[in-house]
Protein backbone atom coordinates (compact mmCIF):
# COMPACT_ATOMS: atom_id res chain seq x y z
CA UNK A 1 0.00 0.00 0.00
CA UNK A 2 2.89 2.02 0.87
CA UNK A 3 3.44 2.67 -3.14
CA UNK A 4 -0.23 3.44 -3.70
CA UNK A 5 -0.31 5.80 -0.78
CA UNK A 6 2.74 8.26 -2.16
CA UNK A 7 1.25 8.24 -5.65
CA UNK A 8 -1.83 9.16 -3.94
CA UNK A 9 -0.26 11.47 -1.88
CA UNK A 10 1.44 13.38 -5.07
CA UNK A 11 -1.14 13.70 -7.19
CA UNK A 12 -3.76 14.69 -4.51
CA UNK A 13 -1.77 17.72 -3.76
CA UNK A 14 0.33 18.07 -7.18
CA UNK A 15 -2.96 18.33 -9.25
CA UNK A 16 -6.57 17.39 -7.41
CA UNK A 17 -6.13 20.38 -4.76
CA UNK A 18 -6.25 23.93 -6.32
CA UNK A 19 -5.74 25.86 -3.43
CA UNK A 20 -6.23 25.27 0.65
CA UNK A 21 -10.16 26.46 -0.31
CA UNK A 22 -10.52 23.53 -2.00
CA UNK A 23 -9.77 20.82 1.43
CA UNK A 24 -12.75 19.32 3.19
CA UNK A 25 -11.33 19.98 6.89
CA UNK A 26 -10.42 23.01 8.57
CA UNK A 27 -6.90 21.85 9.49
CA UNK A 28 -5.24 24.82 7.00
CA UNK A 29 -6.65 27.81 8.85
CA UNK A 30 -4.71 30.47 9.54
CA UNK A 31 -3.45 30.35 13.40
CA UNK A 32 -5.22 33.88 14.86
CA UNK A 33 -3.23 33.48 18.09
CA UNK A 34 -0.07 34.63 15.40
CA UNK A 35 1.40 37.54 16.79
CA UNK A 36 1.06 40.54 14.73
CA UNK A 37 4.81 40.65 13.16
CA UNK A 38 3.78 36.42 12.07
CA UNK A 39 0.52 37.78 10.45
CA UNK A 40 2.27 40.77 8.73
CA UNK A 41 4.64 38.03 7.68
CA UNK A 42 2.54 35.47 6.44
CA UNK A 43 0.23 38.49 4.90
CA UNK A 44 3.39 39.40 2.80
CA UNK A 45 4.39 35.86 1.29
CA UNK A 46 3.62 35.55 -2.24
CA UNK A 47 -0.26 34.88 -2.76
CA UNK A 48 0.34 31.61 -5.13
CA UNK A 49 2.27 30.82 -1.97
CA UNK A 50 0.05 31.58 0.65
CA UNK A 51 -3.13 29.66 -1.13
CA UNK A 52 -0.87 26.80 -1.95
CA UNK A 53 -0.25 26.00 1.44
CA UNK A 54 -1.42 22.94 3.42
CA UNK A 55 -0.22 23.45 6.43
CA UNK A 56 -2.11 22.65 10.55
CA UNK A 57 -0.23 24.51 12.22
CA UNK A 58 2.34 27.83 13.21
CA UNK A 59 5.69 26.41 13.26
CA UNK A 60 7.49 29.33 13.54
CA UNK A 61 9.18 29.25 17.37
CA UNK A 62 11.59 31.87 19.04
CA UNK A 63 14.84 32.82 19.01
CA UNK A 64 16.15 31.50 15.15
CA UNK A 65 18.33 34.10 14.11
CA UNK A 66 21.43 32.64 12.43
CA UNK A 67 20.06 29.32 12.94
CA UNK A 68 20.52 26.24 10.13
CA UNK A 69 17.18 25.15 9.35
CA UNK A 70 15.49 22.02 7.51
CA UNK A 71 12.02 22.01 6.57
CA UNK A 72 10.60 18.51 5.95
CA UNK A 73 7.70 18.63 3.50
CA UNK A 74 8.44 21.96 2.64
CA UNK A 75 5.46 22.47 -0.08
CA UNK A 76 5.08 25.91 -1.87
CA UNK A 77 7.44 27.42 0.80
CA UNK A 78 5.64 29.33 3.11
CA UNK A 79 7.10 28.41 5.94
CA UNK A 80 10.46 28.07 4.48
CA UNK A 81 9.85 31.66 3.22
CA UNK A 82 9.07 32.98 7.02
CA UNK A 83 11.37 31.31 8.62
CA UNK A 84 14.47 32.06 6.22
CA UNK A 85 13.32 35.92 7.00
CA UNK A 86 14.18 35.52 10.99
CA UNK A 87 17.14 33.63 10.51
CA UNK A 88 18.36 35.82 8.49
CA UNK A 89 21.71 36.14 6.41
CA UNK A 90 23.31 34.20 9.01
CA UNK A 91 21.11 31.62 8.78
CA UNK A 92 19.90 28.72 6.07
CA UNK A 93 16.47 27.17 5.45
CA UNK A 94 16.68 23.62 3.27
CA UNK A 95 12.70 22.89 2.13
CA UNK A 96 12.28 19.49 1.00
CA UNK A 97 8.98 17.98 -0.63
CA UNK A 98 8.56 15.49 -3.01
CA UNK A 99 5.71 16.89 -4.75
CA UNK A 100 6.82 18.34 -8.03
CA UNK A 101 4.76 20.74 -8.77
CA UNK A 102 5.01 22.01 -5.24
CA UNK A 103 8.40 22.19 -5.46
CA UNK A 104 8.25 24.08 -8.57
CA UNK A 105 5.69 27.16 -6.71
CA UNK A 106 8.45 27.44 -3.99
CA UNK A 107 11.44 27.84 -6.90
CA UNK A 108 9.44 30.05 -8.96
CA UNK A 109 9.00 32.54 -6.04
CA UNK A 110 12.52 31.75 -4.57
CA UNK A 111 13.82 35.13 -6.14
CA UNK A 112 10.78 37.18 -5.11
CA UNK A 113 11.17 36.51 -1.24
CA UNK A 114 15.12 36.87 -1.21
CA UNK A 115 14.15 40.44 -2.33
CA UNK A 116 11.51 41.09 -0.31
CA UNK A 117 13.37 39.78 3.04
CA UNK A 118 17.01 41.02 1.61
CA UNK A 119 18.10 37.58 1.54
CA UNK A 120 20.80 35.78 -0.33
CA UNK A 121 20.76 32.74 -2.48
CA UNK A 122 23.24 30.60 -0.05
CA UNK A 123 20.06 31.37 2.43
CA UNK A 124 17.48 29.59 0.90
CA UNK A 125 17.37 25.70 -1.04
CA UNK A 126 14.43 23.87 -2.18
CA UNK A 127 14.98 19.94 -2.84
CA UNK A 128 12.67 18.01 -4.13
CA UNK A 129 12.51 14.15 -2.25
CA UNK A 130 11.35 11.97 0.12
CA UNK A 131 11.45 12.85 3.91
CA UNK A 132 10.88 9.30 4.32
CA UNK A 133 14.63 9.03 2.55
CA UNK A 134 16.00 12.43 4.26
CA UNK A 135 19.72 11.34 4.77
CA UNK A 136 19.83 10.06 0.97
CA UNK A 137 19.47 13.75 -0.03
CA UNK A 138 23.48 14.78 1.19
CA UNK A 139 22.17 16.59 4.48
CA UNK A 140 25.10 16.54 7.22
CA UNK A 141 24.36 14.76 10.55
CA UNK A 142 24.07 16.76 13.50
CA UNK A 143 24.14 19.84 11.84
CA UNK A 144 20.65 21.59 11.93
CA UNK A 145 19.74 24.00 15.08
CA UNK A 146 15.69 23.51 14.15
CA UNK A 147 13.80 20.95 11.84
CA UNK A 148 10.24 22.15 11.33
CA UNK A 149 7.42 20.39 9.25
CA UNK A 150 3.54 21.32 8.88
CA UNK A 151 1.64 18.24 8.66
CA UNK A 152 3.42 16.50 6.72
CA UNK A 153 4.15 13.13 8.86
CA UNK A 154 0.76 11.90 8.81
CA UNK A 155 1.07 11.56 4.82
CA UNK A 156 4.44 9.28 5.34
CA UNK A 157 3.54 5.56 5.99
CA UNK A 158 7.15 4.76 7.88
CA UNK A 159 6.93 7.60 10.80
CA UNK A 160 8.97 6.11 13.23
CA UNK A 161 11.95 6.31 10.29
CA UNK A 162 11.41 10.24 9.61
CA UNK A 163 10.97 10.75 13.64
CA UNK A 164 14.51 8.67 14.30
CA UNK A 165 16.43 10.26 11.08
CA UNK A 166 15.25 13.99 12.30
CA UNK A 167 17.00 13.18 15.77
CA UNK A 168 20.61 12.33 13.61
CA UNK A 169 19.98 15.20 12.19
CA UNK A 170 19.49 17.90 14.52
CA UNK A 171 22.75 18.76 16.46
CA UNK A 172 22.70 18.48 20.18
CA UNK A 173 20.83 20.50 21.79
CA UNK A 174 18.31 21.49 18.63
CA UNK A 175 14.57 20.60 18.32
CA UNK A 176 12.29 19.52 15.80
CA UNK A 177 9.18 21.94 16.19
CA UNK A 178 6.43 20.92 13.98
CA UNK A 179 2.58 20.66 13.41
CA UNK A 180 0.05 17.38 12.41
CA UNK A 181 -3.10 15.89 12.99
CA UNK A 182 -3.80 13.68 16.10
CA UNK A 183 -6.90 11.12 16.32
CA UNK A 184 -7.81 10.37 19.82
CA UNK A 185 -7.66 6.64 18.84
CA UNK A 186 -6.35 3.94 16.30
CA UNK A 187 -7.56 4.34 12.98
CA UNK A 188 -9.26 1.04 11.48
CA UNK A 189 -7.64 -0.72 8.37
CA UNK A 190 -10.48 0.65 5.89
CA UNK A 191 -10.43 3.84 6.80
CA UNK A 192 -6.55 4.00 6.40
CA UNK A 193 -6.93 2.32 2.86
CA UNK A 194 -9.21 5.70 1.66
CA UNK A 195 -7.17 8.04 -0.53
CA UNK A 196 -9.59 10.94 0.27
CA UNK A 197 -9.39 10.42 4.13
CA UNK A 198 -5.71 9.95 3.34
CA UNK A 199 -5.02 13.16 1.26
CA UNK A 200 -7.14 15.11 3.93
CA UNK A 201 -4.43 14.16 6.36
CA UNK A 202 -7.15 12.12 8.59
CA UNK A 203 -6.55 8.45 8.24
CA UNK A 204 -2.64 8.72 8.51
CA UNK A 205 -3.27 10.49 11.70
CA UNK A 206 -1.54 8.77 14.49
CA UNK A 207 -3.14 8.36 17.37
CA UNK A 208 -1.39 10.59 20.14
CA UNK A 209 -0.13 8.09 22.58
CA UNK A 210 1.39 6.14 19.92
CA UNK A 211 3.36 9.03 18.58
CA UNK A 212 4.31 9.55 22.11
CA UNK A 213 6.11 6.46 22.26
CA UNK A 214 7.50 6.38 19.15
CA UNK A 215 9.36 9.63 19.73
CA UNK A 216 10.92 8.38 22.77
CA UNK A 217 11.67 5.59 21.01
CA UNK A 218 13.90 7.93 18.47
CA UNK A 219 15.23 9.79 21.08
CA UNK A 220 12.84 12.45 22.38
CA UNK A 221 12.22 11.23 25.66
CA UNK A 222 10.21 14.39 26.59
CA UNK A 223 7.42 15.53 23.95
CA UNK A 224 5.88 18.82 24.48
CA UNK A 225 2.99 20.59 23.66
CA UNK A 226 3.06 24.38 22.44
CA UNK A 227 -0.78 23.71 21.37
CA UNK A 228 -3.85 21.91 20.50
CA UNK A 229 -6.91 22.63 18.37
CA UNK A 230 -10.15 20.63 16.75
CA UNK A 231 -9.97 19.93 13.65
CA UNK A 232 -13.43 20.81 12.02
CA UNK A 233 -14.61 18.56 9.24
CA UNK A 234 -16.81 20.91 7.02
CA UNK A 235 -17.58 18.05 4.51
CA UNK A 236 -20.76 15.46 5.50
CA UNK A 237 -19.49 12.86 3.63
CA UNK A 238 -15.91 12.99 5.10
CA UNK A 239 -17.31 13.48 8.82
CA UNK A 240 -19.80 10.59 8.45
CA UNK A 241 -17.07 8.39 7.59
CA UNK A 242 -14.60 9.18 10.65
CA UNK A 243 -17.28 9.47 13.02
CA UNK A 244 -16.76 8.78 16.28
CA UNK A 245 -12.91 9.14 15.80
CA UNK A 246 -11.82 12.78 16.85
CA UNK A 247 -8.76 14.96 15.36
CA UNK A 248 -6.71 17.75 16.59
CA UNK A 249 -4.39 19.70 15.20
CA UNK A 250 -1.14 19.41 17.88
CA UNK A 251 1.81 21.74 17.77
CA UNK A 252 4.70 19.61 19.31
CA UNK A 253 8.68 20.63 20.35
CA UNK A 254 10.92 17.81 20.49
CA UNK A 255 14.38 18.57 22.11
CA UNK A 256 17.43 16.06 21.11
CA UNK A 257 19.26 16.44 24.73
CA UNK A 258 20.99 13.62 26.06
CA UNK A 259 20.06 13.48 29.77
CA UNK A 260 16.53 13.69 29.63
CA UNK A 261 14.41 11.55 31.73
CA UNK A 262 10.96 9.53 30.62
CA UNK A 263 9.24 11.62 33.61
CA UNK A 264 9.45 15.01 35.03
CA UNK A 265 11.81 14.55 38.24
CA UNK A 266 12.55 17.13 41.00
CA UNK A 267 16.15 18.28 42.13
CA UNK A 268 15.28 22.06 43.56
CA UNK A 269 15.59 23.95 40.21
CA UNK A 270 14.15 26.79 39.70
CA UNK A 271 14.75 29.00 36.17
CA UNK A 272 13.71 33.26 35.31
CA UNK A 273 13.50 34.75 32.52
CA UNK A 274 15.44 38.08 31.74
CA UNK A 275 13.33 40.01 29.45
CA UNK A 276 16.20 39.92 27.01
CA UNK A 277 14.11 38.09 23.83
CA UNK A 278 13.01 40.59 21.01
CA UNK A 279 9.27 40.65 20.73
CA UNK A 280 9.36 38.77 24.41
CA UNK A 281 9.44 41.77 26.55
CA UNK A 282 7.19 40.21 29.37
CA UNK A 283 7.04 36.10 29.37
CA UNK A 284 8.48 33.91 27.21
CA UNK A 285 6.38 30.26 26.40
CA UNK A 286 8.26 26.83 26.56
CA UNK A 287 4.86 24.67 25.78
CA UNK A 288 1.31 25.15 26.84
CA UNK A 289 1.82 24.52 31.07
CA UNK A 290 5.50 26.39 31.03
CA UNK A 291 4.64 30.00 30.99
CA UNK A 292 7.88 31.78 32.09
CA UNK A 293 7.04 35.88 33.26
CA UNK A 294 10.22 38.45 33.51
CA UNK A 295 12.13 38.84 36.71
CA UNK A 296 10.45 36.02 38.28
CA UNK A 297 12.42 32.31 38.90
CA UNK A 298 9.48 29.65 38.90
CA UNK A 299 10.55 26.19 39.84
CA UNK A 300 11.09 23.51 37.31
CA UNK A 301 11.74 19.62 36.70
CA UNK A 302 14.63 18.52 35.86
CA UNK A 303 13.83 18.13 31.89
CA UNK A 304 12.28 21.64 31.42
CA UNK A 305 15.91 22.73 33.19
CA UNK A 306 17.35 20.51 30.47
CA UNK A 307 15.37 22.24 27.54
CA UNK A 308 16.46 25.81 28.88
CA UNK A 309 19.94 25.65 29.59
CA UNK A 310 21.31 23.09 26.79
CA UNK A 311 19.14 24.46 23.76
CA UNK A 312 19.14 28.14 22.14
CA UNK A 313 17.32 29.44 24.64
CA UNK A 314 20.09 29.10 27.46
CA UNK A 315 20.97 32.76 27.15
CA UNK A 316 17.76 34.46 27.68
CA UNK A 317 17.22 32.39 31.29
CA UNK A 318 18.97 32.52 34.55
CA UNK A 319 19.19 29.12 36.46
CA UNK A 320 19.34 28.19 40.15
CA UNK A 321 20.07 24.54 41.14
CA UNK A 322 21.72 21.45 41.27
CA UNK A 323 21.61 18.22 40.22
CA UNK A 324 23.04 17.60 43.84
CA UNK A 325 19.77 15.78 45.51
CA UNK A 326 16.59 14.38 43.56
CA UNK A 327 13.29 15.14 45.46
CA UNK A 328 11.12 12.87 43.63
CA UNK A 329 9.04 13.23 40.93
CA UNK A 330 7.99 17.14 40.17
CA UNK A 331 5.09 17.15 42.24
CA UNK A 332 3.16 19.59 39.58
CA UNK A 333 3.48 16.68 37.02
CA UNK A 334 0.62 14.97 35.32
CA UNK A 335 2.53 12.79 33.16
CA UNK A 336 0.25 9.52 33.76
CA UNK A 337 -2.90 11.67 33.27
CA UNK A 338 -4.77 11.08 29.94
CA UNK A 339 -7.09 13.89 30.07
CA UNK A 340 -9.35 14.71 26.79
CA UNK A 341 -10.85 17.82 27.82
CA UNK A 342 -11.98 18.97 24.31
CA UNK A 343 -15.55 18.59 22.52
CA UNK A 344 -16.63 17.50 19.16
CA UNK A 345 -19.76 17.87 17.79
CA UNK A 346 -21.97 18.50 14.90
CA UNK A 347 -21.71 22.15 15.22
CA UNK A 348 -18.28 24.08 14.36
CA UNK A 349 -15.51 24.04 16.62
CA UNK A 350 -13.62 26.68 18.22
CA UNK A 351 -10.26 27.10 19.42
CA UNK A 352 -10.63 28.65 23.15
CA UNK A 353 -8.27 29.97 24.97
CA UNK A 354 -7.87 27.41 27.54
CA UNK A 355 -7.81 24.21 25.66
CA UNK A 356 -5.59 21.75 27.47
CA UNK A 357 -3.71 19.37 25.59
CA UNK A 358 -5.40 15.58 25.34
CA UNK A 359 -2.12 13.65 26.20
CA UNK A 360 0.98 14.57 26.93
CA UNK A 361 2.85 15.25 30.44
CA UNK A 362 3.24 18.71 31.92
CA UNK A 363 5.22 19.89 34.92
Amino acid sequence: MNNNIEESVKNYYGKVLKTNRDLKTSACSIDLKASKKLKDLINSIHPEVNEKFYGCGLIIPEAIEGSHILDLGSGSGRDSFILASLAGKKGRVVGVDMTKEQIEIAQKHKKYHEELFDLEDKNLKFVHGKIENILDTSLQLNSFDLIVSNCVINLVPNKEKVLKDTYKLLKVGGEFYFSDIYSDRRIPEHLTNNELLYGECLSGALYWNDFSNLAKNAGFKDPRVVSVKPVDIMNKEVRNLVDPIKFYSITYRLFKIQDLEPDCEDYGQAVCYKGNLDGSPHSIKLDQEHTFPKGKFKEVCGNTYLMLNQSRMRKYFEFAGSWDTHHGIFQNCNSKTIVHELSYDNEPQKSGPEEKDPSISCC
